[in-house]
């Protein structure tokens, strides 16, 4: 598998990777500075010398130093941060450490203790409906309709026509861009072409809205005819009436009392974290 360390861009600039600075403690080339560092530090500064327990001292490619609760390496250039302490409480700085909970038991099951009633129920279930009876008056209608015939037909033409616009062919369609990528002595190097674009033709006019249109009012020419309906219109629809047998239920409840508090037994137990 290829690795790469450097990457060159397509203007030609060529910019090393931070995981660079892994690799070296990987290697076992960092080494921490004996002393105090007491110079100020932030990633990408290119400091040196710094003061290490009072003194200046003069930084090498692999030197590692702590400021505040950070540490930073340098790598010959500059400073890159390589860890922070912030945020560690004081278990971070313990071998162990201990707690009491209860881990299993049982909780006792609750009881309700109440005064037993009787409920009674009456109703009446089943039986029959009376069929409903419609008593009306007969109603005669009689009127003039036109049954039959036929419609003319309407005449359409074009009252306004529809918009066109201009659009152009294309003769050459163009060339897309390209982007090359390699890698030599683990330095990615990208190269890019914009291609070319595409080269247009003779105009051609197309309809973009739709004409408007207009016809002629139709007309009915039919043969006249008479009606005559007889039915009952309206009228009065009885009540039906439902007859059956009452039927009374009974029953035992218990309305309200006491529901008794649920107890929890269990064995208490250490827990040890180390």
């Amino acid at each position: 598998m290829a690795e790469i360390s450097k990457i060159t861009l397509p203007s030609g600039t060529t910019y090393d990777i931070k995981d660079t600075t892994a690799r070296q403690m990987a290697s076992g080339v960092i080494h921490l500075v004996p002393g105090v560092n007491t110079t100020p530090l932030a990633d990408g500064d290119t400091t040196n010398p710094i003061t290490v327990d009072g003194e200046s001292y003069t930084a090498v490619s692999g030197d590692a130093v702590f400021y505040q609760s950070k540490e930073y390496v340098y790598d010959g250039e500059i400073w890159h941060e390589f860890g922070d302490l912030t945020g560690l409480k004081a278990l971070a700085y313990k071998d162990t450490a201990s707690t009491t909970y209860t881990p299993q038991g049982a909780i006792s099951t609750p009881v309700l203790t109440g005064t037993q009633a009787t409920i009674e129920v009456k109703a009446t279930p089943t039986g029959d409906v009376s069929q409903p009876t419609f008593t009306g008056d007969s109603l005669t209608s009689t009127g003039v309709f036109t049954p039959v015939g036929s419609v003319s037909t309407p005449t359409i033409s074009v009252k306004t026509a529809g918009a066109t616009t201009t659009v152009n062919s294309i003769t050459d369609v163009g060339t897309l861009p390209s982007l090359t990528t390699t890698v030599v002595n683990e330095n990615l190097t990208i190269s890019f072409s914009q291609g070319t674009l595409p080269v247009k033709g003779s105009d051609t006019t197309v309809k973009t809205g739709d004409a408007e249109y207009e016809s002629t009012q139709p007309t009915f020419t039919g043969t006249e005819g008479n009606l005559s309906v007889s039915g009952t219109p309206e009228g009065i629809v009885s009540k039906p009436v439902f007859t059956g047998d009452e039927l009374t239920s009974t029953g035992d409840y218990t309305p309200e009392g006491e529901i008794s508090t649920p107890i929890f037994s269990g064995t208490q137990a250490t827990i040890t974290v180390s």
